[in-house]
């Protein structure tokens, strides 16, 4: 039997959990696991203004991207999302023009 929602209305059981955790307080903390630090995402840092995160296997572009304007204030411009094949999920993150990702770089303690 489907779960059912505040309204009364039938939903899947994958869309019952979805639900419960948009309604959960946003934790940044939650969606971004750590920094990336590889001479890959250094290049990337210094010539694309991009920074790459390990997030929550569950978020999604929205969350990264509201998780790192609260956490850095700063303005995104996108985000990529990639599946890692040992089983972790990468955010490429680009900043907007305005903000440098070396300077965000450096809070991390990269550069």
């Amino acid at each position: 039997m489907a779960a059912k929602n505040e309204t009364g209305k039938e939903v899947t059981k994958s869309e019952a959990a979805h639900s419960k955790i948009k309604k959960e307080e946003f934790d940044p903390y939650q969606i971004i696991t750590s920094p990336l630090a590889t001479e890959k995402c250094i290049r990337l840092i210094e010539f694309n203004n991009t920074l790459v995160f390990r997030t929550h296997q569950r978020a999604t572009k929205s969350d990264v991207k509201r998780a790192i304007q609260e956490l850095f204030k700063v303005k995104v411009k996108s985000v990529n999302i990639l599946n890692s094949v040992q089983g972790y999920k990468k955010a490429y993150v680009t900043l907007d023009s305005n903000y440098l990702a070396s300077d965000v770089s450096a809070d991390l303690g990269f550069i």
